[in-house]
């Protein structure tokens, strides 16, 4: 047992007084409980160790340290340093004991995730602090430290009311009135009311029984901190056990005292008894009730699942809802001990620094007493080679004085090495701590992704489950139809606040992504609505699950380059896809190798547009509104990008008179508005995609180029999807009708955000052989689904809007890249040549057939 006398220094009233305090180490609750002798029964306070520091100052005295917790600071003092060693090594021990038992987690029903976490709390409790190399074990002093001491009488103080606490007379009555009848009762032939060490030598014969009753004798010791009144009677009950148990003097006891003070004992064991009995009667009726609960659940859970019947699915599907509640509560607890474990790291940081600051000073004031000692030592060398100058110079006593002064600093320095070394191991201690914080709360970032994507997926099987109930049974009853439809009308809804908040969001899914783009648009028919907020919520999922396995180390790989050089590592990584913190910087890089920016002409250009109104002005002005309408940067006609947009698109037409301005050129420049941000920028960007990376004739009158392309891609198709083009020239669908507005403007409106501006990543790097690898990946995507279909205006319907149900990035991209075989540029540079001769004859052919049909009709006459 930790236990002894130690003085504590009092704070309260006008003088500060030392006053000899019983100290007694809980090792349940890690707390320091203090008492004025060692015989009181009820403590006059105590000291919460689980979250204190320890520090002893050399300069206050020999034997003086220090206990803060974070609401009070505590000043004890032992009778030597050897005493303040072992009491600071021991509490630091147990300290960090208690720490690593405490569990830090919840109990899940996450499979997934406790297991690792179980592995490291077992991993931290099994640790031990080997703090050898900082500060030995000190030895035991037995004279002031143990049991033994309690022996010992009490230091004696200056006047007899000194050491009473004022702060709390009721204790001190009662510790008098018990220490009163303790005298009488337990009096032995030794003198003593406590003969310690008699009482060590029985606890090997003790029985089960007996270890129970002192066990309740520390829950009566604890009871009476909560409530005075009910001292008196557990004290008697204490008095009683320790009397049944053997303790030293119970024989003479007995033969002194009459029978009915036995009797009235052995009564009052008869009650506690009682009483204990009647509450386990209550328990395992509690748990009767909660068993018969858990039966009842069971056979109304397999009554659900054998009904076929539709009343019973809309019981199973409220079964659904209440576990998505349950979910939701889970992930709130574990939000709030997030914040529990963020609050304690800051703590710790604080008192790192704290330390460091310390021990910094006390490394400066050695250095500077290591000075002084090594000048007086030469002083006093110089002055010993020269005797005849000492006897002229110095006397014999002022010599001692020196001496003696130097032997004082030889002591200040080893004490200074001891504190040294014991906030060495102190800070030792405090950093493991966070360390293990770290990784808690690193591992319950990690439980609270895998929680939220567990709750995307069930509510997205939720409205999966809604929407085919009302599909596949038309003929519900009018209740449980209205009930189907304000289900759904009920997860339709959105009422989602953008906070700034730090950490994980709650919310499954958000409004608008990083970009400004809507997760769900806005669709006026309700099933669409509905299927992009299913896809909206497995986009969200996938990626909380790819979080740490995939997204975390490309991210990693992504900080550790510094300057960007062409590689194919670097190709590797953009095709994954660049990381919003990375992306501008990279377009940036991309664009400025083929396209250097040439400085002023882009306000050359404002200032023509300015001055002269170009022809395609009115074409620009009709096409702004249009322009992706589910980004809040562009839905309203006064959104901030717009002004920008329009810029954008006028110094282009005067840029490139060739082609001034066509349809689709406001996307792309939106979208380059978006990312890089800056106007200039996205102008070149708009250049370099325009006149470097598609070929030439692409936004001409004609989009011959564009045509081209088309044909190209059904070559393709035919020959990597084979059944599916087939399957297009039985039902003559003619698939161009779909991709040609993806060639013109690069999916831009046609997948969603997080998909395209991955496609948009490899496009700009790689050039338009990027965007034939994507479209034919999206078909066979798809392509099964496709399959299904046998109904050519069934198949339209589903080419419209079949690429914004894509919800897996990572398995489109393992399309594009890795499973279709690939085609270099010079394939792809022949086949377009050889179609464009054939469009060009095409269109040969068809410009005379409209000259003669002019000069007949010119012919005839009116």
């Amino acid at each position: 047992k930790l236990c002894g006398y130690l003085n504590k220094l009092g704070i309260k009233g006008p003088i500060k007084t030392w006053k000899s305090r019983w100290f007694f180490y809980d090792e349940n609750k890690c707390r320091l409980l203090y008492y004025r002798t060692a015989q009181d029964i009820n403590p006059l306070g105590s000291i919460d160790l689980s979250s204190a520091s320890f520090d002893c100052k050399m300069e206050n005295g020999e034997g003086v340290f220090e206990i803060r917790t974070p609401s009070r600071a505590f000043t004890l003092k032992a009778i030597s340093r050897q005493a303040m060693m072992y009491w600071l090594q021991q509490l630091q021990m147990r300290r960090w004991e208690f720490c690593n038992t405490q569990s830090r987690f919840p109990v899940s029903s996450s499979q997934l995730v406790n297991e690792p976490l179980a592995g490291r709390t077992s991993r931290c409790c099994t640790y031990v602090v080997d703090n050898e190399d900082f500060l030995p074990l000190v030895k035991t002093p037995t004279e002031a430290v143990g049991l033994k001491a309690a022996s010992l009488p009490a230091p004696q103080t200056s006047t007899a009311l000194q050491n009473i606490s004022l702060k709390h007379p009721w204790t001190e009555i009662q510790n008098t009135v018990y220490n009163i009848c303790g005298s009488k009762q337990l009096w032995g032939s030794n003198g003593n009311v406590f003969s310690f060490d008699e009482f060590q030598e029985h606890p090997e014969n003790v029985d089960e029984e007996q270890e129970a009753e002192v066990e309740a004798g520390c829950s009566v010791k604890e009871g009476t901190l909560e409530d005075g009144r009910m001292g008196p009677r557990l004290n008697w009950i204490r008095k009683a056990r320790w009397m049944n148990s053997g303790f030293p003097g119970s024989e003479e006891w007995s033969r002194e005292k009459n029978s009915v003070d036995k009797v009235s004992v052995l009564q009052q064991q008869i009650l506690t008894l009682t009483e204990e009995v009647k509450s386990q009667k209550e328990l395992v009726k509690l748990l009767h009730k909660a068993l018969e609960a858990a039966q009842q659940e069971k056979r109304v859970s397999s009554m659900y699942l054998t009904a076929a019947e539709d009343k019973d699915r809309l019981e199973l599907v409220r079964h659904k809802v209440r576990q998505i509640a349950d979910l939701t509560s889970r992930l709130e607890a574990l939000e709030q001990e997030k914040k529990k474990l963020e609050q304690i790291l800051t703590l710790r940081d604080s008192h790192i620094q704290e330390l460091k600051e310390h021990v910094q000073l006390l490394m400066e004031k050695n250095h500077a007493k290591q000075k002084v000692i090594m000048t007086l030592t030469e002083q006093m060398a110089r002055e010993l080679s020269d005797p005849l100058q000492e006897a002229n110079t110095i006397t014999v006593q002022t010599l001692y004085k020196q001496q003696e002064e130097i032997e004082h600093l030889k002591d200040d320095i080893d004490a200074y090495k001891t504190q040294n070394q014991f906030l060495n191991s102190e800070i030792h201690q405090v950093t493991r701590l966070w360390t293990s914080v770290a990784e808690n709360e690193k591992a319950l970032l990690m439980k609270c992704a895998c929680l939220q994507a567990r709750n995307c997926q069930m509510e997205s099987k939720y409205l999966t489950v809604l929407r085919k109930l009302q599909e596949a049974v038309p003929g519900l009853p009018n209740a449980h139809a209205e009930l189907v439809k304000n289900l759904i009308q009920e997860a339709l809804q959105w009422d989602v606040k953008e906070e700034a908040e730090e950490g994980f969001n709650l919310n499954p899914v958000s409004e608008y992504d990083e970009y400004g783009f809507m997760t769900v648009p806005d669709y006026e028919i309700e099933d669409w609505k509905l299927l992009a907020k299913i896809q909206a919520l497995e986009i969200k999922s996938n990626k909380l699950w790819s979080q740490e396995i995939v997204e975390k180390p490309l991210r990693d790989r992504w900080n550790s380059i510094g300057e960007l050089n062409p590689s194919g590592e670097l190709k590797s990584l953009i095709r994954s896809g660049i990381p919003v913190e990375h992306r501008q910087r990279v377009w940036r890089w991309m664009v400025s190798r083929h396209c250097s920016p040439v400085p002023g002409h882009y306000q050359r250009l404002l200032e023509q547009s300015r001055s002269t109104e170009h022809p395609a002005c009115r074409q620009i002005e009709l096409d702004l509104p249009r322009t992706l309408t589910n980004n809040k940067h562009f839905s309203s006609p006064s959104s901030h990008l717009i002004p920008k947009l329009r810029r954008v698109l006028l110094a282009f037409s005067w840029h490139n008179p060739a082609i001034g301005y066509c349809q689709g050129l406001n996307r792309l420049a939106a979208v380059a508005l978006l990312v890089l941000e800056d106007e200039e920028s996205a102008f070149w960007c708009l250049v370099y995609i325009v006149e470097n990376l598609m070929p030439a004739d692409y936004y001409s009158d004609t989009l011959i180029t564009s045509q081209v392309d088309q044909r190209v891609f059904k070559d393709f198709l035919s020959e990597k999807l084979p059944r599916l083009m087939a399957h297009f020239e039985q039902y003559r669908i003619d698939v161009s009708l779909i991709t040609f507005n993806w060639f013109l403007v690069a999916f831009v409106d046609s997948l969603v955000s997080d998909i395209l501006l991955r496609v948009w990543d490899a496009f700009l790097y790689e050039g338009t052989k990027v965007i034939f690898r994507y479209a034919l990946a999206i078909f066979k995507y798809n392509e099964e689904e496709i399959l299904r279909i046998h109904d050519s205006v069934e198949i339209y319907q589903y080419l419209r809007f079949f690429t914004r149900m894509i919800t897996d990035g990572r398995k489109l991209m393992n399309i594009a890249f890795n499973d279709l075989n690939p085609f270099p540029m010079k394939l792809l540079r022949n086949r377009r040549s050889m179609h464009r001769e054939e469009l060009e004859a095409e269109l040969c052919e068809l410009e005379q057939i409209k000259a003669a049909y002019v000069k007949e009709r010119a012919e005839q006459g009116p």
